[in-house]
């Protein structure tokens, strides 16, 4: 699946131009509120259209201003997730289900609805109507509608916003399985770094109505420089390794990153298996010298590569930790102090608990 965007657009004061390509797997819009992620995503699916521009999927052209085509929605195959789950409520589950079926054209739709029931866990769910669905069993059964529509392209817009966080744990492993099973390309608007850390294969940040990056989430999310297009509290390192050991006893996990480890708690981790993990910059501190008598587990031998000043006056400092990469904020002052530069040797000490799996 190759998705081609060059769109602009003017509304009131908010300007939108907008230029990318992106080649299956789960895509991810991500910047602030506002930012024009929502819009961009309408455009995708011909809920809006651009005052100038082209979108093309797998060389199909959905929309070109200049010759005038348009391709409506109905005709363009994709599944919609909305932040609201805008399920019918006078509809039990089964009967919303079989909503989405509707517009399938294929055959083997009951191998394909028990496919999805399985997947999302909503089986149990089909005699009951929403009001009696919690948050996240409403958000799972209108990502299976969507589904069920046998969809080109799935666009999940903010899916999780208005769930609490106990909700979006719930919700989170079932769209991982989604990325990994079912293969469905997505388009995943979010403006939470832990999302897209976690689910994104690539990342198109999106500041005031301009596109700031894009590139493969680990590179992507892990740059200081676009910490201006984030929330910059959850700006970080994601770094993607392997389950080297497990410490049932301890409920630690070692994972590795080519010649670097971190221990990560959990309980449920599986030697050999691929992880993700989100470090947010605020919760790496540094040092000129080894630390002792500390209870930080992870500490971490450093280079540093980069310094950078946000305009909040702190710190973000860019560091090679053999294979791995990370970043520190820090004061000005604490910079000062330590006489920190490029090239200097440094120790990153990382609290275990603040690692985001």
């Amino acid at each position: 699946m190759t998705l081609t965007v060059d769109v602009e657009d003017q509304r009131g004061n908010f300007r939108l131009e907008a230029q990318f390509t992106t080649d299956g797997g789960v895509t991810a819009l991500f910047g602030r509120s506002g930012s024009g992620k929502t819009t961009l995503m309408r455009m995708i699916a011909g809920l809006d259209r651009p005052a100038r521009g082209r979108i093309l999927l797998d060389g199909e052209t959905l929309i070109d201003t200049q010759s005038r085509r348009f391709v409506p929605v109905h005709k363009r195959r994709f599944g919609y997730v909305f932040q609201e789950p805008r399920l019918f409520p006078h509809l039990s589950v089964a009967r919303n289900l079989d909503y989405g079926a509707w517009f399938q054209r294929t055959g083997g739709s009951k191998a394909m609805r028990k496919t999805i029931l399985e997947l999302l866990g909503i089986e149990h769910l089909l005699p009951r109507h929403p009001e009696t669905l919690s948050g996240g069993e409403k958000q799972r059964v209108a990502i299976g509608r969507a589904l069920l529509s046998s969809p080109r392209l799935l666009l999940m817009d903010e899916p999780l916003a208005a769930l609490d966080e106990a909700r979006k744990q719930e919700i989170l492993p079932y769209i991982e399985r989604l990325r990994d099973e079912m293969r469905i390309p997505i388009v995943y608007v979010s403006h939470s770094v832990a999302e897209v850390a976690r689910l994104a294969d690539k990342v198109v940040v999106v500041d005031q109505g301009r596109i700031a990056a894009i590139g493969a989430a680990g590179e992507v999310l892990s740059r200081a420089e676009i910490a201006v297009a984030l929330d910059r509290r959850e700006a970080g390192a994601l770094l993607e390794g392997i389950v080297r050991s497990h410490d049932a006893g301890q409920g630690l996990a070692t994972i590795g990153f080519g010649s670097a480890e971190l221990l990560v708690p959990g309980s449920d981790f599986e030697i050999g298996k691929p992880v993700r993990l989100h470090i947010p910059a605020r919760d790496v501190m540094l040092a000129t010298r080894r630390p002792e008598g500390i209870s930080a587990l992870n500490i971490v031998a450093s280079q540093i590569r980069a310094i950078t000043r946000g305009p909040d006056g702190m710190l973000d400092v860019d560091l090679a930790c053999g294979d791995a990469h990370l970043v520190a904020r820090i004061t000005a002052l604490s910079g000062e102090r330590l006489q920190l530069a490029p090239g200097q040797d440094v120790f990153a000490i990382l609290k275990t608990v603040a690692l985001q799996r």
